[in-house]
């Protein structure tokens, strides 16, 4: 299927779509004054060790420390001799060579690992291994070995380091990988010079920024047009392209419009519907989609679709089109971890396969890692994807202050009756002259009309005046009793 790659880019951010028959696919947003981690070596150094999680804290001179988890060490599993605890390994104070597999993300720190791997835009660098492995996307096992064998011809005989070939390599030739290999060779031998001169915590290496890594990992046969709304940008992604990917040279324009690529796209309209809880399927069903610390979960619902001869049919209808949609919102909000997805229940266990084929036929389309489990005994579908950096919520909002991310408030009724109590509580405890109650608008109104009674009521019981402010700045929960 053809795509089209928008490239929108602000000194404050750049932001990337991917387009198919019009639609927004995926998103990326990375921002200048937080780029992301993932992939970034660092020489880091030991803060705790804990034999209890089998982990260690390791400072790479970010404000949270990272976490190493004892299965990451990559020495500890690749020797003949039994693995070792963690204890065992690691000491505090010592210094390492440590890349990260995963952002932070909320309040947890980075997850790393010490097995290092460095992309290239055909392979993919892995200086501590010897052999050659193939991305599990490419499934034909013919082509597999075809690969590993062309791959090998083109590696110098003295080579040392494995690879792994990734899916964009089906149309490379023998000097697109031995440019690929001389560009990886380059970047691992500037690693190791920087190494021994380094002082934990630091730096070594930085992934690309987005513009480039579209150039190394979006661009495929398929992609029909690269547009960029940057002068600058377009001309650092030529000299890329020249160098690593000519094919590429062709697809990149330059977008001089007035108008916003992402407002003519309509992208901009599609990142604000990615934000809401639901997403309107075309038959008239709908789809509730929240996310939560723990997982997300997707809810399906006929809506006002009643349009086919019966009400198995409707169901099996709006399950199908849901399956399209839930795998592009989870490319799109870029969800990850654990996912329950609530199809409406399905009689028939043909329909309940049907829906499952053609789920994990829309999945196969995202390219990060997911593993589909089937329906449960309670009818859920369960499955998980990979998380490697902050979803679209996360990255453009935070919880709401007045209701801290919440979704709901006290009624006014409620919080009255909480001052009620409050004041009740102030006068056993306090022997004041009066008290005053600071309120929001809606609280005080409450007061005046439908509960003035019950306030009149107990400024009689606890024989002390009650008097009442309202507090423009205050929040429908907010409120203060003053003594007087």
């Amino acid at each position: 299927m053809s795509e089209e790659i928008l490239i929108n880019v602000t000194p404050q951010e750049t932001r990337v779509a991917v387009m198919q028959l019009g639609v927004v696919q995926d998103l990326h947003i990375e921002r200048s004054n937080s780029r992301g981690i993932v992939s970034n070596v660092y020489y880091g150094k030991v803060a705790r060790v804990l034999p209890g999680m089998q982990s260690a804290f390791i400072d790479i001179g970010l404000e949270r420390s990272a976490f190493l988890h004892v299965a990451d060490i990559w020495a500890n599993n690749h020797n003949e001799e039994p693995p070792k605890p963690i204890e065992k390994i690691l000491l505090e104070g010592q210094s390492l060579l440590v890349q990260v597999i995963k952002e932070p993300i909320g309040t947890k720190g980075a997850r790393l690992t010490t097995q290092l791997s460095i992309a290239g835009r055909l392979l993919v660098f892995l200086p501590q291994e010897t052999h050659v492995g193939v991305s599990q996307r490419i499934e034909d096992e013919e082509q597999r070995d075809a690969l590993r064998a062309k791959l090998q011809a083109a590696m110098p005989a003295d080579h040392q380091g494995g690879y792994i070939i990734r899916t964009a390599v089906e149309a490379a030739t023998d000097p697109d990988f031995q440019a690929d290999i001389s560009y990886l060779d380059k970047l691992w031998d500037n690693l190791k010079n920087t190494v021994k001169t380094a002082s934990a915590p630091q730096l070594l290496y930085q992934d690309l920024n987005l513009s480039l890594r579209v150039m190394r990992d979006f661009v495929s046969d398929n992609t029909t047009k690269i547009l960029i709304d940057s002068r600058t940008t377009h001309q650092k992604m030529l000299e890329f392209a020249n160098d690593y990917n000519p094919s590429a040279i062709a697809k990149l324009e330059h977008y001089p419009g007035v108008r916003p690529l992402f407002d003519l796209y309509g992208v901009e309209e599609e990142i604000e519907r990615a934000l809401s809880k639901r997403v309107d399927l075309k038959s008239g069903g709908y789809l509730i989609i929240d996310q939560t610390e723990a997982m997300t979960t997707v809810d399906v619902n006929t809506g006002g679709f009643v349009g086919l001869r019966n009400f198995d049919d409707t169901i099996f209808k709006t399950n199908l089109e849901a399956t399209q949609v839930i795998a592009r919102q989870l490319r799109l909000r870029n969800l990850g971890g654990i996912i329950i997805c609530d199809f409406i229940d399905m009689d028939t266990q043909e329909h309940r396969d049907a829906v499952l084929e053609e789920f994990q036929k829309a999945l196969s389309r995202d390219h990060t890692r997911i593993s589909v489990n089937g329906f449960s005994s309670l009818g859920l579908l369960e499955m998980t994807r990979k998380r490697t950096r902050e979803s679209l919520a996360h990255v453009l909002c935070e919880p709401c202050p007045v209701c801290h991310g919440r979704g709901e408030l006290k009624t006014a009724q409620t919080v009255c009756y909480e001052i009620l109590r409050e004041i009740l509580r102030e006068a056993r405890q306090f022997n004041a002259r009066e008290y005053r109650i600071l309120g929001s608008q809606q609280v005080i109104d409450l007061f005046l009309e439908e509960e003035s009674q019950a306030l009149a009521e107990l400024s009689e019981f606890i024989a002390k005046p009650i008097s009442m402010q309202v507090e423009t700045i205050y929040s429908q929960e907010q409120y203060d009793v003053i003594l007087m």
